[in-house]
């Protein structure tokens, strides 16, 4: 019989709560990464890049390659992969260097 990752190494997450992804709600659990939470609703990208706006989202996830820099509450270039999801986190895609907004 197969089991989840979680019972193999006895997990037991808390309740999910609620983040947005561009105005959109996601659900995440305690403990997932911004990145993790993302892949668990089916997004894949959520930056863009400076040459040619190119979709991207986690490639590593390990923090080394930046392919998943995100807008999190408005802070720009924040590593998707290492950020651990919080309850009422705001996710916006990135466009370029994420400092667009931020007239620099």
């Amino acid at each position: 019989m197969a089991r989840t990752p979680g019972e193999l190494v006895g997990a037991q997450p808390g309740p999910s709560f609620e983040i947005t992804v561009d105005g959109r709600t996601v659900t995440a659990l305690p403990g997932q990464s911004v990145a993790a939470a993302l892949w668990g609703a089916g997004i894949v990208a959520w930056r863009t890049t400076r040459g040619g706006g190119r979709p991207r989202g986690a490639f590593c996830g390990i923090g080394q390659c930046y392919d998943c820099l995100a807008t999190v509450n408005g802070e720009p270039n924040r590593r998707a992969c290492l950020l651990p999801a919080r309850p009422g986190d705001a996710i916006i895609t990135q466009e370029g260097d994420g400092h667009a907004e931020l007239g620099v």
